[in-house]
């Protein structure tokens, strides 16, 4: 394993960023500097595993996409969503997963190697494609992660056991409204990922890649009709769970399943 020190940096910073979002959990009434720590710690992170992604992914041969590299990619860009959103209201019930996941994903991909390399000569189409996918995929994990503590705090509001973490989380409401808001968005990127694949993708069945594409629909139908049952019949609560984590899961066997299969299994 090659010792990179601004991962291991990172992952001690990722660490000790998801104690503090769970120390806010925890003391709901604890002093603002704790928050405020906590993204600052979250923020140094996100540097630093910027850099140690740079450094694994462009070489001179091209992009390698491999994925351990992608993994760790998508890890960074669902943190800096994760900061972003933070910065508007405090969201300290995602950041106690978030933060392991992405000093998870560094450790693996400083300890294993599958690479993918795109060719420098990748035309900025697909490299957009690539981008938007990584993106819907980062915003809908969000979302799916927002969907279990949702059905955390459900059960426990359900059965009067109203204590703990769950009374530093936002009402019902409030929590319901933002997990719709990440679906919109997260669903119009997954749009554009489709539709710039259809253009930039020159043979689907030659690059392997119709299971991803089936998948990946079959994720695009799920949070459509999710989106649509909610205007329609306003559907919320465990049905809007359920519906959330099945396109999420279909979308990570689009995403993640694929390639390793491809690349840990078969060797392509």
């Amino acid at each position: 394993m090659d010792i990179d020190i601004f991962s291991i940096l990172a992952c001690i910073l990722y660490l000790l960023a998801g104690f503090l979002a769970g120390k806010q959990l925890r003391y709901p009434q604890a002093d603002t500097s704790v928050r405020s720590m906590c993204i600052a710690i979250s923020m140094s992170a996100v540097v630093l595993h910027a850099i140690s992604v740079s450094q694994t992914m462009f070489g001179a041969h091209g992009v390698d996409w491999g994925i351990f590299n992608a993994f760790s990619f998508s890890a960074l860009c669902i943190v800096a969503i994760y900061l972003i959103a933070s910065l508007f209201r405090p969201l300290p019930n995602l950041g106690v997963a978030i933060m392991p996941i992405a000093g998870i994903a560094l450790l693996l991909d400083m300890s294993f190697t599958a690479s993918h390399i795109l060719p420098s000569g990748t035309g900025s189409g697909l490299k957009a494609h690539i981008l938007f996918s990584i993106l819907a995929y980062s915003l809908l994990s969000l979302a799916a992660l927002q969907a279990i503590v949702l059905s955390i705090q459900d059960r426990h509001l359900h059965g009067h056991h109203p204590g703990g973490f769950i009374r530093a989380l936002p009402p019902l409401e409030t929590m319901e409204s933002l997990l719709f808001q990440m679906i919109w968005v997260g669903f119009v990127l997954l749009s554009i990922s489709l539709g710039s694949g259809i253009f930039f993708l020159e043979d689907i069945f030659a690059q392997h890649l119709v299971h991803k594409t089936a998948l990946s629909i079959t994720a695009w139908i799920v949070f459509g009709t999710l989106l649509w049952g909610r205007h329609m019949f306003g559907w919320r609560g465990r049905v809007a769970i359920r519906w959330t984590l099945t396109g999420f899961l279909v979308l990570l066997l689009a995403y993640f399943g694929s390639k390793m299969v491809l690349e840990l299994i078969l060797h392509r």
